[in-house]
């Protein structure tokens, strides 16, 4: 009893994380299936049929290579405004910086189907075409408030000195933000950006309000699941996980390295 006691956040931290693991390793495996029917909820053999030919199935990578491309326009006018943003509420004092602030924050906070009708209602009004571009501009403005955050408390914690410290040796404005105040808020705008993109790849909701008959991937997936779900599905699912951690672990390495070198 007294070692499930000290460890006790220990296992709890584990079962989660093997809570949260589990529907990947489902994905993993059935996407090695060889199904009988249209659905590929039960297992019935393996093979790498659908590992060989991803693209087998009609519009499947179509819609993927539209999900990445808006993913990438949106994570990069996102994390623009984001970074200038975050830098004039922290940098700079103003009227109505609160309120600003507040409103930045709030599609954080509101629900998703409330912004999507929202925008719906906005674009109708101005008689605006739905299709790529709304669905861009609407993924910029969801975006936008979680690239805020990341930033602003990169830039809080930041050290006012040695950007002065860098004046004093007669570097200039740009030189200075280039060289001192860029590196240091690299971390928390990344961190920003790829949050950004993955939230823009992944968003059903908003797209489906917006798309009008613009299919993205995450639209095609809830599409198949209605009239059976292909194993390539599965196998672009697995590849998108194998890359994320592949980022995260080069992260922890890139990091641990520059720990060693301060030193």
């Amino acid at each position: 009893m007294s070692w499930l006691r000290r460890n006790l956040v220990v296992i709890a931290g584990l079962i989660t994380l093997a809570f949260l693991i589990l529907p990947n390793l489902v994905v993993l495996v059935f996407s090695f299936n060889k199904p009988k029917g249209r659905f590929n909820y039960a297992w019935q053999e393996f093979s790498l049929d659908a590992w060989r030919d991803p693209c087998g199935v009609a519009d499947l990578c179509g819609s993927l290579a539209l999900s990445l491309q808006i993913a990438a326009w949106a994570t990069l006018g996102a994390t623009v405004l984001g970074v200038m943003v975050a830098f004039a509420l922290v940098r700079y004092r103003f009227r109505a910086r609160s309120t600003v602030s507040a409103l930045i924050f709030l599609p954080m906070a509101m629900p998703e189907v409330v912004m999507a009708a929202s925008l719906l209602t906005l674009f109708l009004n101005m008689g605006v075409q739905l299709g790529f571009w709304t669905i861009l501009i609407a993924h910029i403005m969801f975006c936008l408030s979680f690239v805020v955050t990341a930033v602003k408390a990169r830039v809080m914690s930041m050290d006012p000195r040695l950007e002065q410290a860098a004046q004093d040796l007669y570097a200039g404005p740009v030189q200075t933000f280039l060289r001192v105040t860029l590196p240091i808020a690299a971390r928390g705008i990344a961190a920003g950006a790829l949050l950004a993109f993955a939230l823009s790849f992944d968003d059903f909701i908003i797209t489906n309000f917006n798309a009008g008959s613009t299919v993205t991937f995450p639209m095609y997936v809830w599409g198949s699941a209605q009239r059976g779900t292909p194993v390539q599905i599965n196998v672009i699912g697995t590849a998108m996980f194998a890359v994320a951690i592949l980022l995260v672990l080069a992260g922890m390495l890139i990091g641990n390295r520059r720990k060693k070198q301060a030193r």
